[in-house]
């Protein structure tokens, strides 16, 4: 048994999609997986991909996956991480796969020089949270992440000064 950590290509798109929509499915929210196989893999061909993406390979198949963008640290001045999506497959977790994956992201991250690597996790997933904790991760209680879409967002933007 073999683990392989990758950067995803674009003929990814469709394991990564799958990927998503486990995530999705464990996250008890598939109906929300807007995203297509073509969506993602036209991204991830264009000259300024939103995303970067890790694969993680069991035996050469999809296992699991991290997906990651830059964000942008004001008070330190430099680049960060921002880690969208991290997923590993019911039947491949104990297997180190998640934390292979954070390691890998967290070498990137110095690599690059980026100044921090962030996320969010759901309130209710005792398991990932005790998981991060473990790997130095630290909540950031005293913040609350606010979020606008669909038909708020675009009433939002018609508004005028």
């Amino acid at each position: 048994m073999t683990l392989e950590i990758r950067i995803a290509t674009p003929d990814d798109a469709k394991a990564i999609f799958d990927l998503i929509v486990g995530l999705a499915e464990y996250e008890k929210e598939p109906q929300s997986v807007e995203v297509t196989p073509a969506i993602l893999k036209a991204q991830m061909e264009s000259a300024r991909p939103p995303f970067e993406c890790l694969l993680a390979e069991w035996d050469g198949k999809p296992a699991g996956f991290a997906l990651y963008f830059q964000n942008y640290s004001t008070w330190k001045g430099r680049p960060g991480m921002y880690l969208e999506d991290l997923f590993v497959q019911p039947e491949h977790r104990k297997r180190g796969i998640g934390k292979a994956l954070l390691i890998r992201l967290a070498q990137i991250c110095v690599e690059r020089g980026y100044g921090r690597f962030e996320w969010a996790v759901l309130d209710w997933n005792e398991p990932a949270i005790g998981f991060y904790k473990k790997l130095g991760a630290k909540p950031m209680d005293d913040w609350t992440v606010m979020r606008v879409t669909g038909e708020a967002l675009t009433k939002l933007a018609a508004e005028s000064k």
